[in-house]
C-alpha cells in the first residue's frame, strides 16, 4: 500500500498542477455516477406489470380512485406522471395531454440532473491532459535550449509531465464518458415507456368513455363520528 500511495504521489507531482484538478474532476465524475445510478435505478418499475394493474382497476374494477391507489405504491417517473394523468380524468383531452407532458418534463429533467457534469468532465479532461502535454513538451524544450543535452534528466521530467497529463486525461474522461451513455440510453428507456404508457392511458381513457363507464375517483365520505 505504501509504494502504491508513494507511486500515486510520484505521479500527481510529476504530472505537474493539471494532475491535481484532473483528480478533483475524477472525484466529483465518481460522486455524480454513485448518485445518478441510485437514482436512476429507483425509477425502474416492471412496466408491463403496472400498465395491467392500470387497465384492470379501469377497465374491470372501473375505479379511478383504484388507479390512483396503484400509481402511489409505485416509485419512480412513469407511477407520478399516469397519477396526474388520472386527476385530470373527465376534462378535455387537450387538458390531460398538456397535464401529462408538463408532468414528464419534470420527471425527465430530474432524471437528467447532473449528466451535464459527467459531459463536461468528459469533455473537458482530455483538453487538461492535452494541455498538460503541451506544458511538458515547452519544459523540455527550455531545458534543451538552457542545458543541452549535458542533463538529459531535465528533458526528460518535461517529457514525463507530458505523457503523465495524456494518460490521466484520458483515463479520466474513458469511464466518465461511458457512465454518460449509460445513463443517457437508460433514460431514452424511461422516455420510451413514457411514451408507451401515456399513449396506453389515453387509449384506455377513450375506450371508458365510449363504454359509459364513469369512473369515480372521489374519496370515500368521512365517517361520523355518534359519540359527539
Amino acid at each position: 500500500m505504501d509504494k502504491i500511495g508513494g507511486t500515486f504521489l510520484k505521479y500527481m507531482y510529476g504530472g505537474g498542477w493539471v494532475m491535481w484538478v484532473l483528480l478533483a474532476m475524477s472525484v466529483i465524475s465518481v460522486a455524480v455516477m454513485i448518485e445518478r445510478w441510485v437514482v436512476l435505478n429507483k425509477a425502474k418499475i416492471n412496466v408491463n406489470e403496472f400498465l395491467a394493474k392500470l387497465r384492470k382497476a379501469l377497465i374491470v374494477n372501473k375505479s379511478l380512485r383504484d388507479a390512483i391507489k396503484i400509481c402511489e405504491q409505485y416509485r419512480g417517473p412513469l407511477a407520478s406522471i399516469m397519477k396526474a394523468g388520472l386527476l385530470k380524468y373527465g376534462q378535455p383531452k387537450e387538458d390531460i395531454e398538456k397535464t401529462i407532458e408538463t408532468a414528464a418534463l419534470h420527471e425527465v429533467a430530474r432524471l437528467e440532473k447532473r449528466l451535464v457534469i459527467l459531459a463536461s468532465v468528459a469533455n473537458v479532461a482530455p483538453l487538461l491532459g492535452f494541455f498538460g502535454t503541451v506544458s511538458g513538451m515547452i519544459r523540455s524544450f527550455d531545458a534543451l535550449a538552457e542545458q543541452g543535452l549535458s542533463n538529459p534528466g531535465a528533458v526528460a521530467a518535461g517529457i514525463s509531465e507530458a505523457l503523465i497529463t495524456t494518460a490521466a486525461g484520458l483515463l479520466v474522461a474513458i469511464p466518465t464518458q461511458l457512465a454518460f451513455n449509460f445513463f443517457t440510453n437508460s433514460i431514452n428507456a424511461s422516455v420510451r415507456d413514457i411514451e408507451t404508457s401515456t399513449n396506453m392511458l389515453l387509449e384506455t381513457f377513450g375506450e371508458m368513455e365510449r363504454s359509459g363507464i364513469t369512473a369515480d375517483q372521489s374519496a370515500p365520505a368521512p365517517a361520523i363520528d355518534k359519540k359527539k
